[in-house]
């Protein structure tokens, strides 16, 4: 199975999480494409129009490349890029997985995922069945 695994990256906090998640799904055989893992470089800067362009480009790609999504999300506070790539991947069919960390849900994020769990359950979520675990907790 191959899953890319959509999450911020940018503080102490996101880095543990998005790590532990990258090693559990690897650990676990699948092929997994994690954005914090394959930065897009360019000779320009990283403010640059062709960094910019080459990385939604690539992430898009690779979305369409995987079977599912798993995304770590973070309740309230929620990164935008993240946000979209969830979007993108329930718009094109593909199953999302979202793993809660926070102590709420937008709506948007959990009625337009397949399956709604917390790390803990990472390592023992049927890929295969795929099966579908409603939102449980306060929503806004």
């Amino acid at each position: 199975m191959k899953i890319y695994l959509a999450s911020p990256f940018f503080n102490d906090e996101e880095l543990k999480n998005v790590k532990k998640a990258e090693e559990i799904l690897m650990k676990r055989g699948f092929q997994v494409f994690s954005p914090r893992l394959n930065e897009v470089r360019t000779d320009e800067n990283t403010q640059s129009a062709l960094w910019s362009k080459e990385t939604f480009m690539n992430d898009r790609r690779f979305i369409d490349w995987a079977d599912a999504v798993v995304m770590l999300y973070y309740g309230g506070y929620s990164d935008s890029g993240t946000a979209w790539e969830c979007g993108y991947a329930y718009g094109t069919h593909t199953p999302v997985v979202v793993v809660h960390f926070g102590n709420d849900s937008n709506l948007m994020v959990h009625e337009g995922c397949h399956s709604n769990i917390k790390l803990e359950d990472l390592a023992a979520y049927d890929f295969d069945k795929m099966p579908s675990l409603p939102y449980n907790g306060k929503m806004f």
